[in-house]
């Protein structure tokens, strides 16, 4: 089946949700222990997971769950054009700047601007504009995600050249059900390649963060309050909130500084969100769909899913959705929605 060009699935205009995966350089453990070269690079996974929490500060892009693995990483986003519209020129300009510094600190983050090189930034009205396209646009998200890492890594290696193979693939999800289901198979995927036996013990993913979060809410530690002590620090509040409709995040009256919205992204609570992760998970393990609990049926009812279609769904994501993925009634309306742009670029006149 022949890829779709990435300009009939990029909207600049629409909010989106797209599954984007990029891998090493023929598939090696650039990320981990190579085989080849016996040498542990899994320090690098560190850099991915800061690097996706950095930018998720900046961009009018929001992170719904990553995994990093050895040779490869996955990260489910959210593009949010209507964020960085209400931005002015001098947000702009501020975020441009801390991306892109033209002085630095002594341990390389940006330095304070003055306020003429801001100015020099806001003085172009084509420039800002550009900006802020680019602040909730997938391909320079991409961008400023894995050609860092890149150059980090070669440096460290003392090379030259690639080191991830190829532009990164993208899958836009276009319902609720395919957003959980690709969520979960990107969370389960340390389980999948037997890497860990349970989500909070897979290392750099979403998963885990939210887990340790949760943990530090549910059991603060006795004396002193959580945020005192580095250890307990926040992991997840850079990432999209799990419930949509969360009365606590509609009630946050402050603008939140790691990430770019309170916006929820499912209809459920991270609770249930876990233990469809952990339901899930189990059914991977022994290979067989298994009878759904009581308690999960409503979540996979209103995701209007059923239990085999939920399993096939996550564990066969990749094989099945080459380009989009959703409910049948959701990929009929973005393939005829492409269909009528592609008849009006070719109309005469």
């Amino acid at each position: 089946m022949p890829r779709v060009n990435r300009r009939d699935i990029l909207a600049d205009d629409e909010i989106q949700v797209f599954h984007a995966v990029n891998r090493c350089v023929r598939r090696t453990h650039l990320c981990g222990r190579d085989r080849r070269s016996g040498k542990d690079f899994s320090h690098r996974k560190e850099w991915a997971r800061k690097r996706l929490e950095f930018l998720a500060g900046i961009f009018a892009v929001e992170i719904l769950s990553y995994a990093v693995m050895s040779n490869h990483l996955h990260v489910v986003i959210r593009t949010r054009p209507d964020i960085a519209k209400a931005w002015s020129d001098h947000e702009i300009a501020r975020r441009w700047w801390t991306l892109f510094p033209k002085r630095k600190n002594r341990d390389k983050s940006a330095a304070e601007p003055l306020p003429e090189e801001l100015l020099h930034i806001t003085n172009s009205p084509n420039g800002i504009r550009e900006k802020r396209r680019r602040f909730s646009n997938l391909s320079w998200f991409m961008k400023c995600l894995c050609e860092p890492i890149a150059k980090q890594a070669n440096a460290e290696d003392d090379v030259r050249g690639h080191f991830w193979e190829s532009r990164y693939k993208v899958q836009p999800l276009l319902d609720e059900m395919a957003i959980a289901a690709c969520m979960a198979y990107v969370d389960l995927n340390p389980v999948r390649a037997n890497l860990a036996k349970t989500p909070e013990a897979s290392d750099f993913t979403s998963a885990q963060a939210r887990i340790h979060d949760r943990s530090q809410a549910k059991n603060p530690p006795a004396g002193a309050p959580a945020s005192q002590s580095p250890a307990n620090a926040s992991q997840a509040d850079w990432l999209v909130p799990i419930e949509l409709n969360s009365k606590r995040a509609e009630a946050a009256e402050t603008q939140p500084l790691r990430r770019a919205s309170n916006k929820g992204c499912l209809p459920m609570s991270l609770d249930k969100y876990l233990q469809l992760l952990d339901w899930t998970g189990r059914q991977f393990r022994r290979d067989k769909p298994g009878a759904i609990s009581g308690d999960l049926k409503p979540i996979l009812e209103r995701l209007d899913c059923t239990t085999e279609a939920w399993l096939d769904l996550v564990t066969n994501f990749r094989r099945r959705f080459r380009t989009e993925a959703g409910k049948p009634d959701s990929l009929k309306s973005v393939s005829a929605r492409r269909r009528k742009c592609r008849i009006g670029n070719h109309s005469p006149g």
